[in-house]
């Protein structure tokens, strides 16, 4: 591990540090204190940093009126569904790119990350008139669907890096014991790979749970609507805009995010850095 060795290297390191982390957290502290602010302290002309009295009215009507609850419900299954089928799909590829040689396994492997230089808009104009064809448009599934298309490229990747430092002794012993690939993959690779498995499904789950451009357009019905899109909808429009609404909103839709990172904090550390060190 590299030192700081002198006061001034010390110094600028911890003052770079100090602004970058104001400038990531001041605006979730603005957002968290707005949150508490009751509507005639939050506009005031002259601002206050801390609220008078903190106010809960933004949070219980959230909560009690307008369909967050249902928005909740919905992101949860799409984003829990996309995130388990993700990992598998990205888990069953990569082990093969990594473990197995084929004569287009190359190719292959390049068409497929090569769909994550596409920007978002590109993708979903050719997801949209395929989910349409197929009677999936305004469904969860064709939701769930598309979140798996965008996110198995670097899903794929991901486990592709980690399979790669599994011993290939491991396996070969396995294989002289007599077992097959796939009782080889389930009972041996895969439970030493459960921190790469658990990082790429939480980096689905993070990325479908905070989507705003795919949801808005594949969903029409009020009923099956996410919490993206249901919030932009509800609190902001042209002609109003409920910001203390919003910010409890918010943090409410991000307490889930918060609550799954931190109780696989762990894992998703060790599956990110396991890729860097050989």
């Amino acid at each position: 591990m590299l030192e700081l060795r002198t006061w001034r290297e010390k110094t600028g390191f911890i003052v770079i540090l100090a602004v970058i982390a104001f400038f990531l957290f001041f605006p979730v502290y603005w957002a968290l204190s707005s949150a508490f602010k009751a509507n005639a302290e939050l506009y005031l002309s002259d601002p206050t940093f801390v609220p008078h009295r903190p106010y809960l009215g933004h949070f219980i009507n959230a909560v009690t009126q307008g369909p967050l609850v249902l928005q909740l419900g919905n992101s949860l299954v799409t984003s829990t569904a996309s995130a388990l089928l993700n990992a598998v799909l990205a888990a069953l590829a990569g082990y093969s790119f990594a473990k197995f040689d084929y004569p287009v396994k190359r190719p292959l492997m390049l068409l497929i990350l090569s769909a994550q230089m596409f920007p978002f808009g590109v993708l979903l104009i050719s997801i949209y008139p395929m989910l349409q064809s197929v009677g999936l448009l305004d469904t969860r599934i064709g939701l769930t669907i598309s979140y798996i298309v965008f996110a198995l490229p670097v899903s794929t990747y991901m486990m592709y890096s980690y399979f790669k430092q599994v011993p290939n002794e491991l396996i070969e012993a396995a294989k002289v014991d007599g077992a097959s690939n796939m009782r080889i993959f389930r009972r041996i690779v895969m439970p030493i790979s459960l921190p790469a498995f658990i990082t790429v499904a939480l980096y689905a789950f993070m990325w479908s749970w905070n989507d705003l451009l795919y949801s808005m357009t594949l969903i029409t019905s009020d009923d099956k609507r996410t919490v993206g899109p249901g919030l932009l909808l509800r609190y902001i429009n042209e002609n109003n805009a409920d910001w203390g609404g919003a910010m409890a909103a918010s943090f409410i839709v991000a307490a889930p995010i918060i609550l799954v990172f931190s109780v696989l904090q762990k894992q998703f550390i060790g599956g990110v850095t396991s890729g860097a060190v050989k």
